[in-house]
Order: C-alpha cells, then sequence, then structure tokens
C-alpha cells in the first residue's frame, strides 16, 4: 500500500469492519455506514468504487434468495431509470470538487439519521406509478454513481409506495444490485478503478468477512432497537462533521 497512508488504510478497515458488523446485526445499509467512516480518509471516487464492490458482495447471496419473490415488471422500470442515470453520475463523480462532496454526503448522513431516529410516518402512495418508479431509478443510477449508495432512494420509495416488507425487499435489493453492477461495468469503461483502489479493495476483504461474521453471530443476541439508535447517533456524528468540512 505503498502510494496510501498508513493511517488511511487503518482508517478504510475500520470502515470495512465497522459496516460488515452493523449490517450483519441490525440490517443497516452497508454503503451509508462505509461512507460515514471512509470519506474520512478516501477520495470520493476511492469510496464510490468500494462501497459499490463490497455492497455486490454482501447484497448479492441476499437477492438469490429472493429469487421467487421477484417480479420482473415492478422491477424493470427501477432498473432501467438506474441505467440511464449512472452515465451522468459518473459525469458529475468526475467534475465535481471532492470537499463538496463530501459535504453532500454528510448532508444525506444526517438527514438518513434523523429520518430513522424520529421514524415519522411517511404517505402512502399506492397504486401504479411505473413513470415514477422510473424516475426514483434515474436518481437512484446517480446518487450510486456519484457517492456508491445505490440502494437508499429505492428503500425510502418501496415503503412509501405501501407495500409489505418482502415486496419492498423484492424491489429495492434487486435494484440495488443491478445498479451496482452496472455502475462497476461503467466504472471499468470510463479507466475510474486505480490500482490504489483494487488494492484496498484486496486489503479490506478480511475485514468484511470478519465483521460480517461476527455480525451474524451477535445478531438477536443484543438489543437490536438500543444498538441501531447508537449507531445512528454516530452516523448523525459523522454526518454533521463531513458536512462541515465544506468550511474548513
Amino acid at each position: 500500500m505503498a502510494n496510501i497512508p498508513f493511517v488511511d488504510v487503518t482508517i478504510f478497515l475500520s470502515g470495512t469492519f465497522a459496516a460488515a458488523l452493523v449490517t450483519g446485526i441490525g440490517g443497516f445499509a452497508f454503503g451509508i455506514v462505509a461512507a460515514g467512516i471512509w470519506l474520512h480518509a478516501l477520495t470520493p471516487t476511492q469510496s464510490s468504487i468500494l462501497i459499490v464492490a463490497y455492497a455486490l458482495l454482501v447484497q448479492a447471496y441476499a437477492v438469490w434468495k429472493l429469487r421467487h419473490s421477484i417480479r420482473l415488471q415492478r422491477l424493470a422500470p427501477f432498473i432501467l431509470g438506474s441505467a440511464i442515470g449512472i452515465p451522468a453520475g459518473i459525469a458529475v463523480l468526475q467534475r465535481i470538487s471532492p470537499v463538496h462532496l463530501r459535504a453532500g454526503v454528510g448532508l444525506l448522513l444526517v438527514l438518513f439519521s434523523m429520518y430513522s431516529l424520529t421514524r415519522f410516518r411517511l404517505p402512502e402512495l399506492k397504486g401504479t406509478r411505473p413513470t415514477a418508479d422510473a424516475v426514483i431509478g434515474v436518481l437512484n443510477g446517480i446518487l450510486g454513481s456519484i457517492t456508491g449508495l445505490g440502494g437508499i432512494l429505492p428503500t425510502i420509495w418501496s415503503a412509501l409506495r405501501g407495500w409489505s416488507r418482502d415486496e419492498q425487499r423484492a424491489v429495492f435489493q434487486p435494484t440495488a444490485v443491478a445498479t451496482f453492477l452496472m455502475i462497476m461495468l461503467a466504472f471499468g469503461g470510463t479507466g475510474i478503478i486505480t490500482a490504489d483502489a483494487m488494492r484496498l479493495f484486496v486489503i479490506g476483504l478480511p475485514a468484511l468477512i470478519v465483521g460480517s461474521w461476527l455480525g451474524w453471530m451477535l445478531y438477536g443476541k443484543l438489543d437490536e432497537t438500543a444498538f441501531r439508535k447508537v449507531v445512528l447517533v454516530l452516523l448523525l456524528a459523522s454526518g454533521v462533521t463531513l458536512a462541515a468540512s465544506g468550511r474548513w
């Protein structure tokens, strides 16, 4: 890791382990937790690449288990929309200031944490809305390419649609995996994936595996409500720090 400072590698490994652990215990989005830590040390591009790569590994198995519940007709607008949004997101990623992007992700973390902590009830938008689903897909492709967080918007939107928990998972998880796969292919085609990012991916695999294994071991043995609140408060603090970085 000659080109990457030791302190940055340490922060990266800590973030990888924490994100995998939290995801295993509480089912949190891996990318949200990872971004809250990684962006204090990695570039936005490195963070996006690694979130996408690791999320593919974490989410692919879950999608395989859900394969019998997947409805392609319902998924199509989200996936096609994401495919349209990805090139725009990559264009933004290559031009946006790292300071501004960190601040933007920090604001997203703040909003996500506050929403999850308050748990206020959102309105339900039932009925057939393929055009709106496609718009969410486009926004998802843009956000996923810029930050690596290619599953947040479909997750929130699925809840708004009034679907059951299983129906929601059968939408946002396959959408996330398809989006991550398309983003990785697009990253490879544009030369964004660097040697440093590949080295980080390899060195972080043990932390990912150990964190995931420990998370599954602890699953059901901790007070999940209290655990989620602690993690959300930490994410909120991290988000505030990142959002304030635009002034430093």
